[in-house]
């Protein structure tokens, strides 16, 4: 094969089919659904279908197709950045599109009751989990590079396909529950624990370029010490530029995927703010102005003076508001806005 130069990893192009009708797969059911959702009325935000479309579908088709895929069989650092697109940037951008929202609003009733209950299934639940699908993730990627799985995958043309959905769904299992607005996750996994979360699978998601740039055996040596090229790097050296290549995405993603969590996290927030906000002013519009009650005259006959202390206390207690007696956050409000008064 001709040297590989920047402007030929730019301009180096191979049809790669299945990848092809998984990609157009995607994108004309994500396009039907926004359609769907649009003409029903609702919106949906061209941000998110951006999200999906370039960042998404887009790594999916340099990965599987670009100069990455002419040369992934003599150098294994295009190899390396291949799987690691899949595996981390093309979830991310996935997920950030909410697939499984689209499905839920562009679904009829029906469907869309059987989506979320295939969502919240005993089996989706356990793959989903976040230390599951972290720990899937990093068994996928240690199996791949420390089993004959990616050296088997080089010579046979169906595996090296399976592969790149193996890595693909493995990356979707922890991305796309993560950051969709649909309740795939247990309740306990509010938005701080799941920042945590991404943080831990940042550091995790850093251990298998480590461990290639770092690991004292080729990876695939036989077929690269065949294949290599006489104008290549030393195939050592190349297999620390794919680890080096490996380590540095699974960082850069992090940051974007942290920062869409913590976007997300504000606008809950924001949502629940004026939720919360809108409540407690129903609540005020309700509230009869405080009014000293009044005193009426009776021809009773007076009380003792016994059962006048008694009763004074119970008297007054009778008429106090609920917004003075209660312990909530409705009535604390009240309470601060007549003291104000």
């Amino acid at each position: 094969m001709a040297e590989l130069t920047v402007g030929r990893l730019l301009t180096s192009w191979q049809l790669d089919v299945p990848a092809l009708l998984l990609v157009v797969a995607l994108g004309g059911l994500y396009g039907w659904g926004v359609r769907r959702v649009r003409a029903g009325g609702g919106t949906w935000s061209p941000a998110r279908s951006a999200a999906f479309a370039v960042l998404g579908l887009g790594a999916l088709v340099v990965a599987t197709m670009s100069g990455l895929a002419v040369y992934d069989h003599v150098l294994f650092w295009p190899a390396a950045v291949q799987n690691i697109l899949l595996d981390l940037l093309a979830p991310l951008g996935l997920a950030l599109g909410d697939p499984l929202r689209l499905a839920v609003e562009a679904l009829p009733a029906g469907a869309a009751a059987r989506v979320r209950r295939a969502m919240t299934g005993r089996v989706v639940r356990l793959l989903a989990f976040p230390l599951v699908s972290t720990a899937l993730v990093l068994a996928t990627e240690l199996t791949v590079y420390f089993t004959p799985y990616f050296a088997t995958a080089l010579r046979v043309g169906w595996l090296h396909e399976l592969m790149y959905l193996h890595l693909l769904v493995a990356g979707c299992l922890f991305v796309v529950p993560v950051l969709t607005r649909e309740e795939t996750l247990p309740a306990w996994c509010t938005h701080p624990v799941r920042a945590a979360l991404v943080f831990l699978d940042g550091v995790i998601d850093a251990v298998p370029g480590v461990v290639v740039m770092t690991h004292g055996t080729l990876i695939a040596g036989a077929w690269y010490l065949h294949h290599h090229p006489s104008w290549a790097p030393d195939v050592r050296q190349d297999q620390q530029i794919g680890g080096g290549a490996m380590l540095s995405i699974a960082e850069l993603v992090a940051l974007p995927f942290l920062l869409a969590l913590l976007f997300q996290w504000a606008r809950a927030e924001r949502v629940q703010t004026a939720a919360l906000d809108r409540h407690l002013d129903e609540q005020l519009a309700v509230v009869p102005a405080a009014a000293p009650a009044p005193t009426a005259v009776t021809a009773a006959a007076p009380a003792s003076p016994a059962s006048a202390a008694s009763s004074a206390p119970a008297a007054a207690e009778r008429v106090r508001p609920w917004w003075e007696t209660e312990e909530n956050e409705v009535a604390a409000r009240i309470r601060r806005q007549h003291g104000e008064k």
